[in-house]
């Protein structure tokens, strides 16, 4: 049976909305996947600034919380409705939702103060994660069934409720004989290692977040513009410099490239304020603007190696790009040179759309709830125990 599903999803970049309209046939590790339709809607300037100022971790009034959750729905409902245009209407909506907040759990349980000399486990234990734009708005505005909220199940259960999309990346871009990497270069970077398709190679599953995607690229080039550019079409400004190594070794020492796995991190981490020491940092090299970007896509690339390298039981035979660092021609460049020999490429050459990748995951897990089948994998999430994702809103 087929089903037309919607998946909705902004990630750390905060660029917009990406939808993808997709007709879904299977149940678990035998899905097949059809993208009818995929396009990404900016958000407007003003509601974009709000978040980011909300991750930045501007203190708002509850009520403007409020106020900017049904902003975000309304956004992604219309979203919803755009990306049908044309096209039978979707029984079933998956949405992401944008995260404005994402504290992974402590590593140790500690203590915490119960009052007479009483203590309990510190409820940092557990991990916090918060997603705006919420899923009974959207289902009511779009008279469509809509799960959201699919972070808190695997936190709930003790992991970190990232990366959610290791598991569809393993029903849709397995290999029988070659181990493959599969890499989402959004604002943050996330991998999912796929073993070949043989004994137990659920289990050998591996993923988390290797640390800046396209975060401070991002942020250095509207910081060296004063706003006037968003990001750095193709690297092309990045490939125009030449990047100081002593900086990014000096960079790799923080301590989020040497923490093990299961990990996530986000803009709490890789954000302004991380920003802003690199660029101090930089100042004893008198690096040009090309020379800084350079610098902090190698950065990128190098976090992302290291990563490999340090976590990985083996050296993938095969490496595909995903999300919005895919389309970074300078990015991509410095990766193949530092994996090599194994080609660098992109999921679209695999048959899964490079640019909605994230978006087809999120209507595969909606779809996967609505069936009762597990979305999460506790090898990359640190969850004691598979669970179902997602809140269902019915209209």
């Amino acid at each position: 049976m087929t089903k037309q599903v919607i998946g909705l999803m902004s990630g750390t970049s905060v660029d917009g909305i990406d939808a993808a309209l997709v007709d879904i046939s299977g149940t678990d590790f035998d899905l097949k996947v059809e993208l009818i339709a995929g396009a990404t809607y900016p958000y407007s300037r003003e509601l974009r600034e709000r978040i980011l100022a909300v991750c930045s971790g501007e203190a708002i009034s509850m009520q403007e919380l409020a106020e900017l959750d049904d902003a975000i729905a309304l956004a992604f409902a219309q979203a919803a409705q755009n990306i049908q245009n044309s096209h039978e209407t979707a029984t079933l909506i998956g949405s992401h939702g944008q995260t404005v907040y994402h504290r992974p759990p402590s590593r140790g349980q500690g203590t915490g103060d119960r009052g007479q000399g009483e203590t309990f486990p510190n409820p940092r234990f557990l991990g916090y994660s918060l997603q705006l734009g919420r899923g009974a708005v959207i289902a009511h505005l779009t008279g469509i069934t809509t799960v959201s909220n699919f972070r808190v199940a695997d936190i709930a259960a003790g992991g970190h409720g990232a990366p959610l999309v290791p598991r569809v990346d393993a029903a849709l871009l397995s290999h029988p004989q070659e181990a493959r990497c599969i890499q989402n270069i959004g604002g943050i970077g996330n991998v999912t290692y796929i073993p070949a398709r043989q004994d137990n190679w659920l289990e050998k599953i591996r993923g988390w977040d290797t640390g800046p995607g396209n975060s401070l690229l991002d942020l250095a080039v509207q910081y060296l513009t004063n706003n006037a550019k968003t990001y750095d079409e193709n690297g092309a400004w990045a490939a125009s410099g030449t990047p100081c190594h002593a900086l990014v070794e000096q960079w790799l020492e923080q301590d989020y490239f040497h923490l093990p796995p299961p990990k996530s991190t986000g803009r709490e981490l890789f954000g302004v304020t991380y920003l802003q020491q690199c660029i101090k940092d930089a100042e004893a090299y008198q690096l040009s603007p090309a020379d800084l970007l350079a610098t902090l896509t190698e950065l990128t690339a190098a976090s992302i190696v290291h990563s490999y390298r340090t976590f990985l039981p083996q050296m993938p035979q095969q490496v595909f790009l995903c999300g919005g660092g895919s389309r970074n021609l300078y990015l991509k460049h410095r990766l193949q040179e530092l994996l090599a020999p194994a080609p660098v490429l992109t999921t679209d050459e695999a048959g899964l759309s490079a640019d909605f990748k994230e978006a087809i995951a999120f209507a595969v897990l909606a779809y996967w709830r609505k069936l009762g089948t597990p979305g999460n994998l506790p090898s990359v999430t640190g969850a004691p125990q598979e669970v179902l994702l997602g809140e269902i809103h019915e209209p």
